[in-house]
């Protein structure tokens, strides 16, 4: 178990104490041992289990807890807890914004103990009735079971294709082949995945089902749909698996076919060499030994598996107009980063060094401001301390630069937090909102668009809010919020934590339109963190991003001189701002 792996069974024993009503300090304990282990930078299985206590932190009876969770995969509390509670009630927990005192009510209370019993009870309007509830949070779960329904069986885009990974591996093992390839949703870098696809040349289709019928412990209820074709679901997220067996003449295109969107396959080629015809006929009239030949054949530029949407990409290749995209050795610099001071696992003194240490120049410093109590948010007095800590380390640290910044929460009425003195002291801000999600789309447009007019406003950070297959965004007007960010100079940001990639990458193109540049930023709580950039560039990628126009990708010169040039209040016309990166 990876350390991931062992904070998310601390918390769920936490939330079964919490549920079960047990003794509030033993549950306090039990999220301090998750908190402890999320904050560890390495593998707690590598240690000696005589050596935890000393190696961790944790006191002896946490240790012996992680030590037994190690060797069996479970702990004695965590596993009674699991026994006393019904399985259905247990997924309930899953479901973001309902808390386990809500759960108790609904469990003791109305007798729920599935999924579907709590969406009948709020369906039939027999939640609001319970003390605390009222008609407000039941359509509130209500909203929330139909996301949740909505996400069911699907994976992040990271897990999906650790799966895919680990699939492919096997078969190119067991049928000692290279031509296996993961294909669908994963090779087009959707941010969630439904179904896990894969394609695998195979003389003899038989091995490969005997092959594939051993892998158990990634895959439940596999079977043969045919002798072409093998499903299954992964047995922890009920993600449906899928492959295609095809002949080795073949591998190349059907990997085609089963790697781009409908719309891209289904479009009528513009060109007289292939004219009348679709990307799909003509991978099924001939046999290409590369993916380029069929794209050269049809007289467009190659495009790349993530672009094949559908959504404009043919035309501009006909054109020779897609761009370079942007590439993960692009990126110079980490902006949007947080430290000890607020909620980060690591000191600015170790996340500046990672990143100096693996090729970056510079670090962007973005702790949690003084609103976001949650957060340990820095008082003025802490801001002032931790300004004196980065001028000390960019003296010892040079030519490394880090740069004051922090995420200053964008409260209800739109305004930043701190008042001006302290917002003019920082290199750079990031606007975000943390609070307050419920605002209707008119509302929560309106509170960006005032936080963007602010002047120091330096970049919008994850600009809904949003917790891919946990928690809706906010609605936003996004177009008005582009727009606003073009006509004053803000940045946006992808943040390319895998449960955010907000904003959205279908609306990058239109960000690029505007001359809006983009930063790829990890949020980083832990030097882990910056490991994210990479999901960051590929939902930029899809969106057509460019180097030029990642705002992370300019040298350490050029990043400073654009934050001196807002601080002093210049925003310079569209034309003159890649002078600025140079």
């Amino acid at each position: 178990m990876d350390n991931r792996a062992l904070t998310r069974a601390f918390k769920l024993a936490a939330q079964l104490m919490e549920l079960h009503d047990e003794n509030p300090f033993k549950v306090r304990a039990m999220e301090g041992t998750a908190t402890a282990l999320d904050a560890l930078s390495f593998p707690v299985a590598e240690v000696e289990r005589s050596g935890l206590p000393d190696r961790t932190g944790l006191s002896k009876t946490a240790a012996a807890k992680v030590a037994e969770l190690l060797d069996t995969g479970t702990f004695s509390d965590l596993q009674r807890l699991l026994d006393t509670t019904p399985p259905g009630v247990v997924e309930m927990l899953a479901i973001k914004g309902i808390g386990p005192k809500k759960i108790r009510s609904l469990w003791r209370e109305l007798g729920l103990e599935t999924i579907e019993q709590l969406r009948e009870a709020a369906e039939t309007d027999q939640v609001s009735k319970l003390k605390g509830f009222g008609k407000k949070t039941q359509d509130s779960i209500l909203e929330l079971l139909e996301f949740a329904g909505q996400s069911k069986g699907k994976l992040l885009y990271p897990q999906a294709e650790k799966l895919g990974d680990e699939l492919a591996q096997l078969l190119r093992a067991g049928l000692q082949t290279e031509q296996v390839a993961v294909a669908g949703e994963i090779r087009r870098r959707l941010e969630t995945v439904e179904t896990v696809y894969l394609v695998a040349a195979a003389a003899a289709p038989e091995k490969a089902h005997a092959l594939l019928n051993t892998t158990a412990g990634l895959v439940a209820d596999a079977r043969r749909s045919g002798p072409f074709a093998w499903r299954g679901t992964a047995r922890e997220s009920g993600t449906r698996v899928e492959v295609l067996l095809v002949q080795p003449e073949d591998f190349v295109t059907e990997v085609f076919l089963n790697s781009a969107a409908e719309a891209h396959l289904s479009e009528q080629l513009p060109h007289s060499s292939a004219h009348n015809f679709t990307l799909r006929q003509l991978a099924r009239r001939e046999k290409f030994q590369q993916e380029e030949a069929l794209y050269e054949k049809a007289g467009l530029q190659f495009i790349v598996p993530e672009l094949r949407e559908g959504l404009g990409e043919i035309a501009l290749a006909a054109d020779k107009k897609l761009p370079r995209l942007l590439e993960d050795g692009d990126l110079r610099g980490s902006l949007h980063n947080h430290s000890t001071y607020s909620d980060g696992n690591h000191s600015i003194r170790e996340m500046a060094t990672w990143l100096r240490d693996h090729g970056y120049e510079y670090l962007g410093l973005c702790d949690h401001s003084q609103a976001a109590h949650y957060a340990n948010g820095l008082s003025v007095e802490r801001v002032r301390q931790q300004h004196q800590e980065i001028d000390q380390l960019n003296t010892e640290l040079a030519p490394f630069r880090i740069f004051k910044g922090i995420e200053s929460d964008i409260l209800g009425d739109g305004s930043l937090d701190y008042p001006a003195d302290v917002l003019a002291s920082f290199d750079f801000i990031v606007a975000s909102v943390h609070s307050n999600l419920k605002m209707d789309e008119a509302k929560a447009t309106n509170r960006l668009l005032r936080a963007i007019e602010n002047p120091y406003c330096t970049m919008l950070g994850h600009p809904t809010g949003r917790l891919l297959l946990r928690r809706q965004g906010y609605p936003i007007n996004y177009k008005a919020v582009i727009d606003a960010c073009a006509q004053h100079h803000v940045i946006i940001e992808i943040n390319a934590n895998p449960w955010r990639l907000d904003l959205d990458w279908r609306w990058v193109r239109y960000a690029l339109d505007q001359g809006v540049p983009l930063s790829i930023n990890p949020d980083a709580h832990h030097t882990n963190g910056y490991e994210d950039m990479r999901y960051g560039v590929l939902m930029g990628r899809k969106g057509h991003l460019t180097k030029e126009m990642t705002f992370n990708a300019k040298s350490v010169a050029g990043v400073a001189a654009y934050f001196e040039a807002r601080k002093a209040g210049i925003k310079p016309p569209l034309e003159f701002r890649k002078s600025l990166f140079e």
